[in-house]
C-alpha cells in the first residue's frame, strides 16, 4: 500500500496553516502597538466600515462561531472600543457598534496593512491572485 498522501509535504492543509501562523506572528508587534490581537483587530476592521452589525453577522463574516465572538467582544467592550445591545426589533438578536474610542483607534491601525504587505514576498498580481485563490476556496468549503 502507498501512504505518499499522508506525508506531510503532500498535504494542502499544512503549508496553509503554517502560512496563517506565520503571517499572524508578523501582525503581533503592529498590533500591539495599537493595543489589539490579531481577531480584535479583524473584528475592529469590519466595525470600521460597518459602524455597527450583529453578532451572527460578525461571525459570518470573520468565520468565527459564537464561542470564540463573545468573550471577544466582552474584552473590547471593556476596552471601551465596542457596544453591544440587544435589538429592539427583536431581542434575540445581539448589534455590536463602534464607540467613538473605538473609531479613534482606526487611525491608530491605519498603516497597519501597508507594514504587512511588506512582509510579504509577493509582487502585486501574486498577492491579487493569492487573494482570489483563498476566497474561492473559503467559498468552496462554505458550500458544504
Amino acid at each position: 500500500m502507498n501512504y505518499d498522501m499522508l506525508k506531510l509535504e503532500n498535504q494542502l492543509c499544512f503549508p496553509l496553516y503554517a502560512a496563517a501562523n506565520k503571517i499572524v506572528n508578523r501582525y503581533k508587534p503592529l498590533l500591539d502597538e495599537v493595543g489589539l490581537t490579531y481577531t480584535q483587530y479583524i473584528v475592529m476592521m469590519v466595525l470600521w466600515e460597518r459602524k455597527s452589525v450583529s453578532v451572527s453577522e460578525l461571525g459570518k463574516r470573520l468565520y468565527l462561531d459564537s464561542g470564540t465572538l463573545t468573550p471577544l467582544l466582552k474584552r473590547l467592550e471593556r476596552k471601551g472600543l465596542v457596544r453591544r445591545a440587544r435589538s429592539s426589533a427583536d431581542e434575540r438578536v445581539v448589534n455590536v457598534s463602534v464607540t467613538e474610542a473605538g473609531d479613534l483607534l482606526k487611525e491608530t491601525a491605519k498603516n497597519v496593512p501597508l507594514r504587512m504587505g511588506r512582509c510579504l514576498p509577493f509582487v502585486p498580481e501574486e498577492t491579487q491572485s493569492l487573494y482570489a485563490l483563498l476566497y474561492k476556496l473559503l467559498a468552496g468549503l462554505e458550500g458544504e
